[in-house]
């Protein structure tokens, strides 16, 4: 309905009137929304700049004040390369290429095919988008160690500018993208921040920026918790930023219950913290905010960015002071992106259009002429509870060899991967004896692929759903190997259920190899998740070789 009746609006004339009740829609000039959108730009630029000299310097500790930048006008340009921007307009690109419709999985083969350098959860996405694993399954705890972290909190910031008061855009927005890196509160981080700056169009009360924010993701969640204890401890010492530093940090760095599962990261929870401890201790005040929460430390640049980026929204490029505007190079481009300044300001605006026509609004014309966004007021849709630490299922989701082929940059290991299995994806696979890995040769076998256990009781799985067609035999053919010093446990699941169990090792393989054969029949004319388990069994030599994994229907 929603769909249909964006569509509908798209045939009226942008001069046309429509009357909606005012409670239930919000009037936003189309002016206005420019001037607070570029002004949001110029708090990420202003904010990374200054801290970025800071960055990962400070871990559990206050920035002395001496040690943070001063702000001179020319600072302003030293954003243009900085990885807190450019990688949040990749997703722009792909929105302004493909639409707000454009599927995950179109998404991820985009963010498989940049070219800059990542860590953390971006990188373990991007490593799983290459090797076929396809979103959501690209960030999930199952294929990545770091679904807690940061990345998509740093990123999320084009979700709310793009959506002014449409929340339930920003969190389909991270659906979409943020699952491609996050999950639980990692993915929660994202579309809190970009709840805030939906918001951020319409208010300067930073309470009520950042409840709109919280009224994104699940109640339950550690990140909620989080958003509250600082609210909570901000009302009762206002102007004590340092005491609600101190509070946040023993609890949310210190406490290994707040930081399960955010891998050699940082957690998204603390960093969260000292985004709002400066949005809201720095009570409006540029130069105050950036400052407290750069002084915050750890991700001491994305930290002022994200909270200037909100203020900055709030008070709109026109009411910034000039040293934040004047000196900013106009023909520059954001490196890895095709956008200067004003390029930037144009896509989104042109997506801003876009979002409001989709969400079911219209665009008007007010009695001086000018353009007017009418949009309607929606809550967001906001799903169960997930955290990473105990994750629900995996989708089982991997790229068709079609979408392979659209990926450019492939490592060694995907095209063993593809060469050996097909579409299937790897995941829980330790470094051992050369694994992930494939060899050229080996016991007379081309191009086989190397797995080994991730630890003594995980073992490392290649998965693939499939639809077995009904009225026809299916099997699973296996060709496996092993080290000559060891052996493994070759598990075979069908939708998490064992259906076959192999011991893989001296006694049962003929020359090193093994053929094996799982008769499928019993799935017929079902989409059933298939998993390989290379299972650990006395933690020697057991590494897994696997020269063929193929389907066959009869």
């Amino acid at each position: 309905m929603q769909r249909a009746t964006a569509l509908a609006l798209t045939l009226l004339t942008a001069t046309c009137h429509l009357a909606w009740p005012a409670e239930i829609v919000r009037r936003l000039p189309v002016a206005e929304y420019v001037d607070r959108m570029a002004g949001g730009w110029l708090g990420q630029i202003a904010g990374v700049a200054r801290g970025g000299p800071t960055e990962f310097r400070w871990h559990g500790t206050i920035i002395p004040e001496a040690d943070v930048p001063a702000w001179n006008e020319e600072l302003v340009n030293h954003a243009f390369g900085q990885d807190d921007l450019y990688v949040e307009m990749t997703f722009l690109r792909t929105l302004e290429v493909h639409g707000f419709d454009v599927s995950a999985r179109v998404a991820g083969i985009d963010l498989a095919n940049s070219e800059y350098g990542l860590a953390c959860a971006n990188r373990a996405a991007r490593e799983n988008l290459r090797r076929g694993i396809a979103p959501p399954d690209s960030g999930h705890p199952h294929f990545s160690r770091n679904s807690d972290d940061i990345d998509y909190q740093i990123e999320a910031d084009y979700s709310g500018l793009i959506a002014p008061g449409m929340p339930d855009l920003v969190v389909e927005l991270g659906e979409r993208f943020g699952r491609m890196m996050n999950y639980g509160d990692g993915l929660y981080a994202g579309q809190f921040i970009g709840g805030m700056y939906a918001e951020a169009f319409f208010t300067t009360d930073a309470e009520q920026i950042v409840r709109a924010g919280l009224a994104c993701i699940p109640a339950e969640s550690q990140y909620a918790e989080m958003v509250r204890d600082v609210l909570a401890w901000h009302a009762q010492e206002p102007d004590e930023w340092e005491r609600t530093w101190r509070l946040a940090t023993d609890k949310y760095y210190h406490d290994p219950d707040y930081h399960r599962y955010a891998g050699p990261g940082i957690d998204a929870k603390i960093n969260g913290a000292y985004v709002l401890i400066g949005l809201l201790h720095g009570n409006g005040d540029p130069d105050r905010t950036i400052e407290i929460s750069c002084r915050c430390g750890l991700d001491s640049d994305c930290n002022p960015s994200s909270a200037a980026g909100v203020l900055f929204t709030t008070i709109g490029r026109n009411g910034l002071p000039s040293r934040f505007k004047d000196r900013l190079n106009q023909e520059a481009v954001f490196l890895h992106t095709a956008y200067s300044y004003p390029a930037l300001l144009a896509v989104c605006e042109k997506l801003a259009r876009q979002a409001v026509l989709r969400h079911g609004g219209a665009i008007q014309t007010d009695a001086r002429g000018q353009e007017v966004f009418v949009i309607p007021v929606m809550e967001p849709r906001v799903g169960p509870v997930e955290r990473s630490w105990d994750p629900g299922p995996t989708a089982g989701s991997v790229f068709t060899a079609r979408e392979r082929a659209l990926i450019r940059f492939r490592d060694e290991l995907s095209l063993a991967l593809e060469a050996a299995a097909p579409g299937w994806g790897l995941s829980d696979c330790g470094p051992d004896m050369g694994a992930p890995g494939f060899l050229s040769e080996f016991r007379g076998r081309d191009r086989v692929l190397i797995t080994h256990p991730l630890d003594r009781e995980t073992g490392c799985v290649l998965a693939k759903t499939v639809s077995l067609p009904a009225g026809k035999r299916s099997e699973l053919r296996l060709t496996v190997g092993h080290h000559e010093h060891g052996d493994w446990l070759l598990v075979v699941r069908a939708d998490k259920k064992a259906i076959r169990e192999q011991v893989v090792g001296p006694q049962s393989a003929v020359e090193g190899w093994l053929d094996v054969t799982v008769d499928l029949s019993a799935y017929a004319g079902q989409e059933v998740l298939l998993e390989l388990v290379n299972q650990p069994t006395g933690w020697a030599w057991e590494a897994a070789y696997w020269e063929r994994v193929a389907l066959a229907t009869e």
